[in-house]
């Protein structure tokens, strides 16, 4: 039997596909463009949800689905199929669905939109098709230096030798990608999840502040710490409309509850300890790769 698992680049499809080797599973692997690979168990595909692939080139019948793409084109993919391609299907969403939707930004309150209405289109596909179905909403993800939040400030920092340290008492709670592949496995084992939407963000809760110190501190050179208080933030904001939402969230607390996931599925994500490997920096040296989302 075989998972297929969608947006298999993402940082969290970086730390899960070895781990399903390691447990014998055969994986097939979607992705914008082929990749290549040595690992023995994975069969890539070149596509994107809902256009490709189609349910003919899928080693049918699947053991499982697991996609970390756009939920609205996993729904439509779905809506395509008259039986179920698997019996079970895991997919993430995001915390944003919460944490954004009374976003100042028109923009950001549209992708909220999208986001609950790619999760209730999903499950709407799966009790048609009478597919289990769990979906996992995480806070903001790192890990893997392919996430867009902090590994870009922890890459230009390097680059310039600065690091800008925005002022903000809003708690976060990062979530390691490998805690959530470790989620997506406990899923495929355990029942109580079917049909469960499931927060999950790090074992820590922290200032913004203190985040942002924390990824400075762990920068294989030396930067210089620029505070940027709330008068200059509003300022930016005002300046440039890509910063309103950021800023405007840094005195709101992005977090989750775990209880519930830690409950069903037993895990106790790990507190924010950053290194820098996991912003795609080693030893002063910035690796500057393409990766896919």
């Amino acid at each position: 039997m075989s998972i297929f698992v969608t947006g298999a680049t993402s940082q969290i499809g970086h730390f899960l596909l070895p781990r399903l080797r390691e447990k014998g599973f055969s994986v097939v692997a979607l992705s914008r463009r082929m990749q290549e690979t040595d690992n023995v168990g994975v069969r890539w595909l070149a596509g994107e949800l809902p256009h490709s692939p189609p349910l003919s080139d899928l080693p049918l019948p699947l053991q499982a689905i697991v996609s970390f793409g756009p939920l609205q084109g996993l729904a439509e993919w779905l809506s395509r199929a008259s039986a179920a391609p698997a019996p079970r299907l895991i997919a993430t969403s995001s915390m944003s669905v919460l944490s954004k939707r009374a976003s100042t930004v028109q923009s950001e309150r549209r992708l909220v939109q999208q986001l609950a209405d790619g999760e209730a289109e999903v499950i709407v596909q799966c009790e048609r098709l009478r597919m289990a179905w769990t979906l996992l909403r995480p806070t903001l993800i790192y890990g893997a230096g392919l996430d867009k939040s902090l590994t870009p400030i922890a890459q230009r920092a390097v680059r310039w030798r600065v690091f800008p340290l925005p002022a903000g008492d809003g708690m976060r709670q990062p979530v390691h990608a490998d805690d959530l592949a470790t989620a997506v496995l406990r899923c495929l084992e355990n029942e109580d999840s079917y049909g469960k939407t499931l927060s999950i963000g790090g074992g820590e809760r922290l200032p913004a502040a203190e985040m942002f110190s924390r990824v400075r501190g762990c920068l294989p050179v030396w930067t210089l710490p620029v505070t940027l208080g709330m008068p200059v933030l509003r300022l930016l904001s005002a300046l440039l409309p890509f910063a309103r939402g950021p800023v405007s969230r840094l005195r709101s607390d992005l977090i989750a509850d775990n209880t519930e996931i830690g409950r069903i599925l037993g895990i106790r994500p790990r507190e924010f300890r950053p290194d820098a490997s996991m912003f795609g920096l080693s030893g002063g040296v910035q690796h500057v790769e393409s990766h896919e989302e």
